[in-house]
């Protein structure tokens, strides 16, 4: 059965301003649900990481700094959210949930976390409306436990993961490969393993071609036994931040793609949200929604 992470505390309300990015992890359960792809048992609700999960990627200053809301100014203002301990348990639930998920797929084969794929927060900072870098933290616990020899972090987010890239620079047991917009935030990028920078009006032949192009051959060279997947649909032809031009179709085929290779190569899987930022957020739900679909359907 494939394992589902969510909790309510993913909907948190922000200030105003803050709220629509919120607004997925709310509809898209919903929709699962409603249309049948999914039940109520496929879900389960995570609780908070501990604290010795979390340091495995992340300083114990920061850690700190972030349970106090002693951050300064000049970082949450990089973060992007207003700081409050409400904000930072729903990071804590959505790390632990990606942890879980690692279990759950070592068990099932896949396994997705409605939130996570916060790839901008790095070991001793936050940016990009990340705080904590669940995927980072995950990983780390599964070579630690020992679940894991080689991890693969397959980054199909728009935006580059550079909280991710910069965790793991000097860690050969992850690969990160992060394929996103060239001209898109971070205005400064960190080194990948390997990182496609895709030019602006990347559309679906090209998007896909490149995917196509490396992601069967880093397969092959790095044999990882554990991937985490980054599926953010900011990639779409109608995410008002993306400047790419992949239709819905497109980013459909994307998760195809990712997902057949790891049932075929019987790699377990981790599928973590990352972004999205249409103007209709039916937009971002149907995409989102679509990679569950696949999964079903390939799993």
């Amino acid at each position: 059965m494939i394992k589902i992470a969510f909790h309510p505390i993913y909907c948190h309300p922000l200030p105003e301003g803050h709220r629509f990015p919120m607004l997925k992890y709310e509809l898209l359960p919903e929709q699962l649900l409603y249309e049948g792809t999914f039940k109520p048992e496929n879900f389960f609700k995570p609780q908070k990481v501990e604290p010795e999960d979390v340091m495995r990627a992340h300083t114990l200053e920061y850690y700190n700094d972030l349970l106090s809301l002693s951050l300064s100014p000049k970082m949450i203002r990089k973060i992007g959210f207003p700081l409050t301990a409400e904000l930072v348990e729903r990071e804590l639930i959505i790390t632990q949930g990606t942890i879980d998920c690692s279990y759950f797929a070592l068990e099932n084969g896949i396994s997705f976390n409605i939130a996570g794929g916060t790839h901008h927060a790095y070991s001793a900072a936050g940016e990009g409306f990340c705080l904590l870098n669940d995927v980072a933290v995950a990983a780390m616990k599964m070579l630690h436990d020992k679940k894991a020899k080689q991890v693969m972090v397959v980054d199909l987010d728009v935006h580059q993961g550079n909280g991710t890239a910069k965790i793991f620079e000097n860690t050969p047991e992850v690969f990160t490969f992060s394929m996103h917009g060239k001209d898109n935030y971070p205005l400064q990028k960190e080194i990948s393993d390997l990182d496609i920078p895709l030019p602006t009006g990347c559309a679906d032949e090209q998007y896909l071609g490149l995917l196509q192009c490396h992601l069967p051959r880093l397969l092959a060279e790095v044999a990882p036994d554990f991937i985490y997947y980054v599926s953010g649909v900011d990639i779409l032809e109608t995410d008002k931040l993306g400047k790419l031009k992949v239709t819905l179709d497109g980013c459909k085929k994307r998760d195809e793609m990712v997902l057949e290779i790891a049932k075929r190569n019987n790699i377990p899987v981790v599928v973590v949200m990352g972004g999205g930022y249409s103007p209709k957020i039916a937009d971002i739900v149907e995409a989102h929604a679509n990679t569950f679909r696949v999964a079903e359907s390939i799993f």
